[in-house]
Order: C-alpha cells, then structure tokens, then sequence
C-alpha cells in the first residue's frame, strides 16, 4: 500500500514539474499580436502551427494525470484503516462512570446534616476540630 501511495506521489510530482515547464515555454495569445507590430519575432520551438497543438494538447494530457493522481491520493487518504486513528481520537475515549450509590440511613430523611468532609490540613482548625473563621482584617502573607 505505501508502495502505492509513493508511487502516485512521484507521479503526480512529476507531471506537476513538466506542466510547469510546459506552460512556461508556450506563449500566449498576445505574443502573435506584439509580433504583428513588429517588436520581434513570433518563431517558436516547433514552428509556427504545430507548437499550439503539441504543446497545448502535451499539457491537457499531463494535467490529467495531475488530477487523477490527486483523486487517487485522496482516496487513499481517507481509506485508513478503522483500528488507526488519530492520537487524540484513541485518549478520548472514556471508561463508563458507575452510578453513585444510593443514600442510606440519616442521609435519605429530608433535612438532616451529612456526615462533615475530612478535615483539610491547609486551613488552620481549632482545638475543637472546627475550621478558625477568617480574620476580620487584612489578609496577611505567610512568610517563607
């Protein structure tokens, strides 16, 4: 497959260079007009009526081939195989979340207190295990 695929590649680089080199050498529709008014000569390389048709079909032909083979990196592009996708696609996917349990005992009747949080060692608590309320006055910086 990857043979493939480099293979369009080259194919497609390829056509692309000589279409280049094509266009480059044809000249256009105002070169006759200019030769008319004699500001040089209209020759080109294979002649007066032949370049149009050899050069203009030679880039018809190769421009062809340019699409197909971008066609057919495309279609390769997009048919990858299902198990292969993006990074970020693979570490989205997310474990199912267990349902939590269901209340029991004081918890179910209506207006009772649930059970207090563990203490948190960061906020400063009082001997009795309640959390010191907050200062009244400015907040102070803890010193290192």
């Amino acid at each position: 497959m990857n043979f493939l695929i480099t293979a369009i590649l080259t194919l497609q680089l390829l056509s692309a260079l000589a279409m280049i080199g094509l266009i480059l050498v044809q000249h256009g529709k105002g070169a006759d007009m200019g030769a008319a008014f004699g500001s040089g000569g209209s020759g080109s390389l294979f002649g007066a009526s032949g370049s149009a048709n050899f050069l203009s079909r030679t880039t018809a032909v190769l421009a062809t081939v340019f699409f197909v083979c971008t066609l057919a990196l495309a279609y390769f592009g997009g048919a990858r195989p299902a198990d292969s996708g993006s990074v970020l696609e693979r570490g989205a996917v997310q474990q199912p979340v267990a349902p939590p349990a269901p209340a029991t005992g004081a918890a179910q009747i209506p207006g009772t207190a649930a059970p207090s949080p563990a203490p948190n060692p960061a906020v400063p608590s009082l001997p009795s295990g309640q959390p010191a309320a907050p200062a009244s006055g400015p907040a102070q910086i803890p010193a290192r």
